[in-house]
């Protein structure tokens, strides 16, 4: 059974952080956020930036912690190597089997999500989405839920605690109503999916990384966030043909036009099963 840190400071520490870039100071078009665009190469700088904060953060506390980072955003291959801190790990490329969580296991004491995002349809959330574009929403046990609560309980399977989580006002506020006591860093505050009110990227970076090592000095106070069984999931997709691909998956089932159904006791395999339905329904447009 895995053994929780008593004193970080004189312990082994080993910490996993996820990270996105729409919820990145400074990112709030698609030419910031996307491959293709203009100024995409700006934000994997800034990305990188905010991510190093973190682990600033962590290594403040512990300067011999364990830090590994997964690149999560799109084609997951976005954070700058020859700029990282070299305290950390990169996990970097796609397909990855685990996705947004590859590299997670029950070795780590907490988890951090920086740059993350609100779900689908947020009200003022900047470049909100799930998952992909083709996803409309994600229900899980009949509570719509965003990328964050769906790493989460990633965590949470292996009985990691998510501690913090960076980004825009709106997601910020979906962590605390979902996973209650975290620690977040508000960056910018959404105008509009595509506008936000931003502060520097230097003051993200001081914040994020006063916020990681505090989080870091509380560990105990945060707890795993689990989904108790049995598990249902139910992906909207934007049309019929998508629902239809991803009704491949054994035992997922369709309920409706563009919804499909799957149901486990466990949630990795959850987790995975969505994973695959929505590869394959990416196959359609």
């Amino acid at each position: 059974m895995k053994t929780r840190l008593k004193c970080p400071e004189a312990s082994f520490l080993k910490v996993f952080i996820s990270a996105d870039m729409e919820g990145v100071a400074g990112v709030v078009g698609r030419e910031h956020a996307w491959q293709e665009g203009a100024e995409f190469e700006r934000s994997r700088k800034l990305m990188t930036h905010e991510v190093n904060a973190a682990i600033e953060g962590i290594l403040e506390v512990n300067m011999s912690a364990t830090v590994v980072v997964n690149d999560s955003h799109w084609k997951m291959r976005n954070i700058l190597p020859e700029e990282l801190h070299e305290a950390a790990e990169l996990l970097m490329g796609s397909p990855k089997p685990m996705s947004m969580m590859q590299g997670i296991d029950a070795s780590f004491d907490a988890a951090f999500f920086v740059g993350y995002h609100a779900k689908m349809g947020t009200y003022s959330g900047v470049l909100e989405h799930t998952i992909w574009p083709i996803v409309s929403e994600i229900i899980i046990n009949d509570k719509p839920m965003g990328e964050t609560g769906i790493n989460a309980a990633v965590a949470g399977y292996f009985k990691v605690p998510v501690a913090l989580v960076t980004g825009d006002q709106a997601v910020t506020e979906e962590a605390r109503s979902l996973l209650g006591n975290v620690e977040t860093v508000k960056v910018k505050e959404g105008i509009g999916r595509y506008a936000a009110r931003c502060i520097s990227p230097s003051k993200a970076h001081r914040l994020i990384k006063e916020t990681a090592s505090r989080t870091l000095r509380n560990l105990k106070q945060f707890k795993p966030y689990k989904i108790k069984p049995p598990i249902k999931l139910e992906i909207v997709f934007v049309n019929t043909g998508m629902t239809q691909m991803a009704e491949l998956v054994p035992t997922a089932k369709r309920t409706s036009g563009r919804t499909v159904s799957f149901t486990s006791n466990d949630y990795l395999e959850t987790f995975k099963a969505m994973n695959a339905m929505i590869e394959l329904a990416a196959k359609i447009d």
